[in-house]
């Protein structure tokens, strides 16, 4: 982060500000003064979020409470696909709503209120579940997940663009990437007590203590993402007239093509890392993986993830962001060939080392890259474009894989994940470019 250390010569000892000898509008102004405590304080709501996530884990945790009341692998697979999903689709519906807003602030703090709530009615259902049975319990999760899916969808947009309006361009991946590896670090930390808290805690107090836990840091982490500083932009030029999302967006897909093959390969990235999703299972059901070592898994892949958190968002700052989603690309189709020829547990740490690779590339700097697409009134859209286009591959890809594990195997789910990653691959180096060489007249500080 030390693009961000650099904005301090910006202050000279008098406390005056200054830049290139000009002045310097009132919101950016004070989006510097107040840059190291926007920075600090949203990092310690990601790291808050990250051990909440580790005690509630969608890759880990969440699936094992589901297969612990069904054996459908279309049913476990779908516990990620839908929190995914109900993270994505909404955002484009919200774009033009949020693309009117002077300040972002208030509005994240209320939607995300829905993504943090629905982990105490996971601990009900727990806490119950020997009541009221396995049928019950299923259905009443599915509705929380897609509630809390929705909750951060709708969260999401204002979010990123809040984020976006305080942290300057050229550090944005840094940032994204350090508030992602912190919250890494921590998942992977408290994912390891709640792999214990499974082993030594009796059911059904030990899932609802994890997910009463993960409450308590979620309800943490929101009071310190409420600490941001945000200025009101009073300069931003709203319409008067409202004008429809879709219109919106069709002008974009149609002038933007480069904005539409990066679309297309977050798109296809879905099914490329679909496999994604049974791994535990398949260790779970071929290698006799224990509930400790779901622990041990979960912390070797947040590991992973903070590690290239910090390091592909800092290293995107400075040669580009698509360069690292490629190669997040080569990790997913490694790790989907290590899956397909895993011969005992053991290989289950390369794989989901490469996984949390593949993933900080697909999410954090899939988003970085997205708001260098368009200025600042369009950087909603954009956001919204990408989230919510991706959404319909979220839900149908595990769904396939599901559906092909169930009836043919989990082998067949890697091989394909592995062909679709290289046909990803291709599109990303042939047909994408970085939109901040294309596009350098959208970098706005």
């Amino acid at each position: 982060m030390d693009k961000l250390a650099t904005l301090n010569t910006w202050i000279t000892q008098n406390g005056t500000i200054c830049f290139m000898h000009q002045a310097i509008p009132p919101v950016e102004k004070y989006i510097r003064q107040n840059l190291k405590h926007n920075v600090t304080v949203n990092l310690i709501d990601g790291g808050f979020f990250g051990v909440a996530l580790g005690f509630a884990s969608f890759s880990t945790i969440l699936p094992l409470f589901v297969a612990s009341m069904t054996n459908s692998a279309t049913l476990i697979g779908l516990v990620p696909a839908i929190h995914s999903a109900g993270w994505l689709f909404p955002q484009l519906f919200i774009a033009s709503f949020v693309s009117r807003l002077r300040r972002y602030k208030r509005n994240v703090l209320m939607t995300t209120i829905h993504e943090r709530v629905p982990f105490l009615g996971f601990a009900l259902v727990a806490l119950l579940l020997p009541k009221i049975g396995f049928q019950a319990g299923l259905i009443i999760s599915f509705i929380l997940l897609t509630w809390q899916g929705l909750g951060g969808g709708f969260t999401a947009n204002a979010w990123t663009s809040l984020i976006s309006k305080i942290i300057p361009p050229d550090s944005r991946g840094s940032f994204f990437g350090a508030q992602a590896g912190l919250a890494n670090f921590f998942i992977s930390l408290s994912a390891v007590g709640a792999g214990y808290l499974l082993t030594y805690i009796a059911s059904p107090f030990d899932f609802a203590a994890c997910f009463i836990l993960a409450f308590i840091f979620f309800s943490i982490s929101w009071v310190a993402m409420s600490l941001t500083r945000e200025p009101e932009d009073t300069e931003k030029i709203i319409p008067a007239e409202k004008t429809h999302f879709w219109d919106d967006a069709k002008k974009i897909l149609k002038k933007d093509t480069n904005f539409g093959w990066f679309l297309t390969a977050r798109f296809l990235s879905q099914f490329a890392t679909m496999g994604f999703s049974f791994y535990i299972i398949y260790a779970l059901r071929e290698f006799n993986m224990t509930e400790l070592i779901a622990g041990y898994f979960t912390f070797t892949l947040t590991i992973a993830q903070t590690i290239a958190n910090f390091g592909m968002g800092w290293i995107g700052d400075r040669i580009g962001h698509r360069t690292m989603i490629i190669f997040g690309a080569v990790a997913a189709l490694f790790s989907a060939i290590l899956a397909w020829s895993a011969t005992s547990i053991l290989w289950f740490y390369p794989i989901f080392i490469l996984t949390g690779i593949a993933n900080v590339s697909i999410w954090t700097l899939g988003l970085t890259m997205t708001v260098d697409f368009g200025n600042e009134s369009e950087r909603p859209m954009y956001i919204g474009l990408s989230q919510t286009l991706t959404a319909p591959a979220t839900i149908i890809a595990p769904l396939v894989g599901g559906w092909i594990s169930d009836t043919a195997g989990f082998i067949p789910t890697f091989t394909i994940s592995a062909v679709l990653s290289v046909v990803m691959i291709a599109i990303l180096i042939f047909l994408v470019k970085d939109p901040r060489k294309t596009n350098p007249l959208t970098i706005n500080y």
